[in-house]
């Protein structure tokens, strides 16, 4: 009767959202778990950290190029803004966030049912970080870090799950933009 024409009506809204077809997930589906997953994974590691590794603390996992420590960075990507007054910090750092998620958003949105991982993935990994270290900063106006990479003797700063997401995500953008450029040429 009228209840199954309204479950048919709500289903035809959403099928692209969560049809499977041909035994493969949608876009959109696929893309919300990737940005879950990893959203999760950020959270639950840096609430570990901060639990369970002290400031002061190092441990080493491969010594002298892989260490856990616990740092909190009020900045941006490599400390940038972290001397910066709190108010500007907050606002800039927290309207970047917001910004490149609605764009991303829009993108992973727009993009054809057929669109490949290639296309999707590195745009729900660069969203999924950005939400990660935004939820930090939103709520303890720092993020974890806790990473700590050396390559002789250069030391990288401090990251964290979000961090790697989002730039294995913008290696990925940067890798299919090279290859959109070369069969273009």
């Amino acid at each position: 009767g009228i209840q199954r024409e309204g479950v048919r009506a709500l289903h035809g809204c959403f099928a692209r959202d969560v049809k499977w077809s041909h035994g493969r997930m949608s876009l959109r589906l696929r893309s919300a778990l990737i940005i879950l997953a990893v959203a999760a994974l950020d959270r639950a590691s840096k609430l570990y950290i901060r639990a369970q590794v002290s400031p002061w603390d190092v441990i080493p996992v491969i010594p002298g190029i892989f260490n856990i420590v616990h740092a909190e960075n009020p900045g941006a990507a490599f400390s940038m803004l972290a001397e910066a007054p709190p108010l500007v910090r907050g606002i800039l750092l927290v309207g970047v966030s917001l910004v490149v998620m609605g764009i991303i958003g829009v993108m992973l949105w727009r993009l054809p049912a057929n669109a490949s991982l290639l296309v999707s993935l590195p745009l729900a990994l660069v969203f999924s970080g950005a939400l990660g270290n935004l939820w930090d900063r939103i709520l303890r106006g720092t993020v974890t870090d806790f990473v700590q990479v050396f390559i002789g003797a250069y030391e990288f700063p401090s990251f964290n799950v979000a961090d790697s997401a989002i730039s294995i995500g913008a290696a990925l953008l940067a890798v299919d933009l090279l290859r959109s450029g070369r069969r273009a040429a």
